[in-house]
């Protein structure tokens, strides 16, 4: 991809028409040009970035329209860098896609503060569980995305008369919601039951089972905001259900056994539950007294249980304090060792730029000698290295690259090769013959000529090198001559290190 302020100069024109077809358009959109020397990768990626994020805030929700503008921006610049075509076009797009995607912020601000109580209803409902409904939920969300485009069409009488029915839907799914939620599985259970004989085995238990998931299903509708109490209302429902559910089995049980083997079932189990407190078999009292045995027996137990619970009490407590000493020590152990890490951390930095420095000037020194002083000038500015080419000649009003050069840009190559994957900027300058227009595009050409010689011979990936074309702007002796005309006709190579390698 080429950068020059040629393509810049496009994008601008380019800039002034569309902005000028949207004035007329009655909807004027503020689309900001980019400057070349921003890094059109970056801007696109930075782009998606920002419509990600706005996704995440709902503004394809709240402004579809000008969300869907920006996004189908962004992809055509993204498309555009993928294909390498001219950069005046991609900063062209990722403008457009900026500027839609504020318009959109601002317009989904808007929905926000005109909408506030149905957004506030869909939230809950969408927190509830009702995307799980299917069709009734996108027929809401379709109504929902409906007032957001009318807001953007700037329609908000339209969207004001209908946000109250959208609200009452969402209000309505987020009940069903939490029904479905908190009763669903009780309500089950109660309709097996019923299929089972619990309305002639079990018909006081199924009553039950069925006023208390009635009176939950009316408390729900009344207070659906009080989300503990209505759990504890499902819960207390499904206990009563799956009660329903065991004595429906255990009273069909009942209906198959003699009288006799009803009363040594229950015996049974009084006996195994004194044997599991360790107490006398009374087997033979009676069933009340058995009970009234079993419950002091546990009351016993309980009170040596809260005992025992005292004193673990008291040892948790202390030891809790302990803990407390420990971690005070622990914790100041640790601000030691990180004061410790970060002056070694600023050492090991101190010793790394000290060492990149002295680095960079060892291979500036490399290079300075690889060149004659008639073939190029050598020397640095803070953390580049510029190679002014000299010796390098080209036809009369020609971009083409002489085998007589061929040497010299090899020596180039190599100082390029000694920076690990560094980025090269190639200037190309004229004398002031001519006019500015043909200087400036012949620099450009010749530039862009030894940036082709790079890139053949595999000195970069072509992204890492760019031209562009100064013309006769930038001169460094006086044009009278024909000696300052020849030293002004000159190709700059800046190369810019990356971090490790300085």
């Amino acid at each position: 991809m080429i950068f020059n302020r040629k393509n810049v100069g496009t994008a601008l024109i380019l800039f002034t028409t569309v902005l000028l077809l949207v004035a007329c358009g009655g909807k004027q959109l503020k689309v900001e040009p980019i400057s070349k020397s921003e890094n059109p990768i970056d801007l696109v990626n930075q782009l998606g970035n920002d419509l990600k994020n706005a996704r995440d805030n709902q503004v394809d929700i709240l402004a579809p329209g000008w969300f869907a503008k920006s996004e189908e921006s962004f992809l055509k610049a993204r498309k555009r860098l993928n294909a390498g075509d001219d950069i005046s076009e991609i900063l062209l797009n990722v403008s457009y896609g900026r500027a839609e995607l504020l318009r959109a912020e601002k317009m989904a601000q808007l929905s926000k503060t005109a909408l506030r109580e149905v957004i506030k209803s869909r939230d809950e409902a969408r927190a509830a569980g009702a995307e799980n409904f299917g069709g009734d939920y996108i027929e809401v969300e379709k109504q929902f995305l409906e007032m957001t485009r009318a807001i953007e069409d700037n329609n908000l009488d339209w969207a004001n008369r209908n946000k109250e029915k959208v609200n009452r839907a969402y209000r309505q799914l987020e009940l069903q919601a939490i029904k479905k939620h908190n009763l669903e599985g009780a309500g089950k259970l109660i309709q097996q039951a019923e299929k089972d004989g619990a309305r002639k085995i079990a018909p006081k238990t199924l009553a039950l089972a069925q006023e208390t998931l009635k009176e939950a299903d009316a408390y729900i509708s009344e207070h659906r905001s009080e989300k503990e109490n209505v759990q504890k209302r499902g819960r207390d429902a499904f206990f009563e259900a799956r009660r329903l559910m065991n004595v429906t089995k255990q009273s069909q049980k009942f209906q198959t056994m003699e009288l006799e083997e009803i009363t040594l079932w229950v015996e049974k189990i009084l006996y195994r539950t004194t044997r599991k407190l360790s107490a006398p078999d009374r087997r033979d009292e009676a069933f009340d007294t058995q009970v009234d045995k079993i419950i002091d027996s546990i009351g016993a137990l309980q009170n040596g249980y809260e005992l025992i619970t005292n004193k673990v009490a008291i040892q948790q407590a202390e030891m809790e304090t302990m803990q407390k000493q420990i971690a005070s020590l622990e914790e100041r152990a640790r601000e030691l060792q990180d004061a410790e890490e970060r002056l070694v951390r600023e050492e090991k930095d101190t010793r790394g730029r000290l060492e990149a420095e002295r680095r960079f000037q060892q291979v500036f020194h490399e290079i300075q000698a690889e060149f004659e002083p008639t073939e190029a000038e050598v020397y640095k500015q803070g953390d580049r290295l510029f190679i002014r080419l000299k010796a390098i000649q080209f036809p009369v009003g020609k971009d083409i690259i002489m085998p007589r050069n061929y040497p010299l840009l090899r020596k180039v190559q190599r100082a390029i090769l000694a920076f690990d994957e560094p980025n090269v900027f190639i200037e190309g300058h004229t004398d002031s013959t001519g006019s500015e227009a043909m200087n400036e595009e012949l620099s450009e050409r010749r530039a862009q000529a030894v940036r082709g010689y790079f890139v053949a011979n595999g000195t970069l990936p072509q992204e890492r090198i760019i031209a562009d074309g100064y013309g006769s702007r930038r001169p460094l002796a006086p044009n009278e001559t024909e000696e300052g005309r020849a030293i002004n006709r000159r190709i700059d190579v800046v190369i810019s290190p990356s971090q490790k390698a300085r």
